[in-house]
């Protein structure tokens, strides 16, 4: 197949879940499967490529909630074609994630959308849903020993948790990445909050925790 297809496909994917389109999801899938591109490639090059467009729209409010979701049924239309055909060798690593929202915070929709592309890279996510304590996440941490624990706060109010939860998580489990998110949280708040790593939009989540993770491995390596 030449480059020229291949492209087109991926930015027909990416455009599909920006017009929240999931009959051309579905479609450009399929297609894609067909053309010889592998699933992971098309799910990352194309449906998360269009989710970080997606992001951009909601960051500039140009996208809301109603929208939001229909992206993300678009992306679920595409992965439910290309999931079965993700092929493990291709996958840097299945890692396992424990996601939640924070404690005195009830929003899932960042959650939700950042544990569907957590998914569509073949990951195993734990989703421990909303108004999670300290507490829970250690207890489930303690239970799953995941790559990655990702806190949510879309409030500047529940926020101010995040410490608490990072340093019980590091006092159980040194070697686990921590990703922080959240409408309130930037990239630099991320890091005085005690986080590994920061995702502006559900889009860049899985390279931005993939570079997480490397930075923590190559600290780690420099320890020994």
């Amino acid at each position: 197949m030449d480059s020229q297809n291949r492209a087109e496909i991926l930015k027909g994917l990416a455009e599909a879940v920006i017009t929240y389109n999931e009959d051309m999801a579905t479609k450009l899938a399929a297609r894609a499967l067909e053309a010889g591109i592998e699933a992971n490639e098309a799910i990352l090059q194309g449906l998360a490529r269009g989710m970080e467009r997606v992001g951009e729209l909601y960051g500039a409010g140009e996208y809301f909630v109603p929208e939001l979701l229909g992206c993300a049924d678009a992306l679920n239309a595409g992965l439910q074609i290309l999931k079965p055909h993700i092929k493990s060798d291709t996958l840097q690593t299945r890692f396992k994630v424990l996601i939640g929202t924070v404690e005195g915070d009830i929003h899932d929709i960042g959650k939700n959308l950042v544990r569907i592309m957590y998914e569509g890279a073949g990951w195993d996510v734990y989703d421990l849903g909303v108004n999670v304590k300290a507490d829970r996440f250690v207890e489930e941490q303690r239970r799953v020993r995941a790559d990655v624990v990702g806190v949510s706060a879309l409030m500047t109010t529940s926020m101010v948790v995040i410490p608490n939860i990072i340093k019980a998580l590091k006092s159980l489990d040194p070697a686990v990445t921590v990703m922080a998110g959240g409408a309130p949280i930037t990239r630099e708040t991320a890091g005085k909050l005690g986080a590994d790593g920061f995702a502006a939009n559900c889009g860049t989540v899985v390279r931005e925790t993939l570079e997480a993770l490397q930075r923590a491995r190559s600290a780690q390596s420099v320890v020994r």
